[in-house]
């Protein structure tokens, strides 16, 4: 055989121009690291978390912009959605592979920032 039908790494990227505009991985980037993106995936690290739960665990953010965050991660196939028929309907959410994937360095940065800061005063 002379080669291999598999793509190398360096293949696989070489399709994104992650520095022009309409790059589809540069709007993956922007979603994960927009103001709640990031919250998001940190936050469903460890449970899956309905709608009302996540946006009491992200302090801060409205319905609204929880919103449009999850739909934005659910369509790059980063958080997966399941709505349970049931009235009202109940709508839960987690992290897909690729999701875990992408989240867990995200969380590794978390951690070691919140490591090296100074502990807070509990008054």
């Amino acid at each position: 055989m002379t080669g291999s039908a598999q793509p190398t790494r360096s293949d696989a990227t070489a399709g994104y121009e992650v520095f022009h505009t309409d790059c589809p991985a540069r709007d993956v980037v922007d979603h994960v690291t927009s103001r709640w993106g990031i919250w998001v995936l940190i936050s469903l690290r460890t449970n899956d978390l309905r709608f009302y739960e996540l946006r009491e665990s992200i302090r801060g953010v409205s319905e609204k912009m929880l919103a449009q965050t999850l739909r934005a991660l659910v369509q790059d196939g980063l958080v997966w959605r399941n709505v349970e028929p049931t009235t009202p309907p109940q709508v839960t959410y987690g992290l897909t592979a690729f999701g875990r994937d992408v989240g867990d360095p995200l969380a590794d940065l978390f951690d070691r920032i919140t490591r090296q800061l100074s502990p807070r005063d509990a008054g």
